[in-house]
């Protein structure tokens, strides 16, 4: 079924059928998306029962100016950002960096299964700041098209060039000063 499908489905009384379309279209890249950001499989889970809530809960008011793909991510970014917010005032009152916080989750997450290698790249992104995240982690794993980004981050594609080109420069060297993961 496509988003317009979907959106159709919806719109015409069957939304029960059409969000359990949405969830089973959406939800597996959803959950990837949040888990790249926050790292922890329990977080990720219960963020992307959130997005779904939101989902649901805006979607009569989807207007169809971007894809309802964009929409859904626009949505779990900024789940996912907003929990690292929380998260980083949590680190601050425990006088702990919210990075060091995102390492260790990676070390003791049962449900981490990389190799030493992506155990680094992980922890080298957790470094980054914010925008430089969002856009790498976008970028590199989704491979979504700058102009995708802008429509879900609002930054203009010129920004988000450079923020990806700084955040792949950032990760290089962290990777070349902790080469000791082979």
């Amino acid at each position: 079924m496509t988003d317009k499908e979907i959106v159709e489905e919806y719109n015409n009384g069957s939304r029960e059928k059409a969000f359990n379309e949405l969830v089973k279209t959406y939800s597996e890249r959803v959950y990837w998306l949040i888990r790249r950001f926050v790292l922890s499989h329990e977080d990720a889970d219960d963020l992307v029962q959130e997005v779904f809530l939101k989902v649901w809960k805006y979607l009569p008011g989807f207007r169809g100016e971007s894809g309802l793909f964009t929409w859904i991510y626009k949505i779990a970014t900024n789940e996912a950002l907003n929990f690292l917010h929380r998260q980083k005032i949590r680190s601050a009152l425990q006088f702990e960096s919210l990075s060091s916080e995102l390492e260790r989750r990676i070390d003791d997450d049962p449900y981490f299964n990389g190799n030493n290698a992506v155990i680094m790249l992980h922890k080298a992104i957790a470094t980054l700041p914010e925008k430089q995240k969002t856009v790498f982690l976008m970028r590199y794993y989704e491979e979504l098209p700058y102009e995708e980004i802008s429509a879900i981050t609002g930054t203009s594609v010129g920004a988000l060039k450079a923020s990806y080109h700084i955040a792949y420069e950032k990760i290089r060297e962290h990777l070349e000063k902790n080469k000791d993961w082979d």
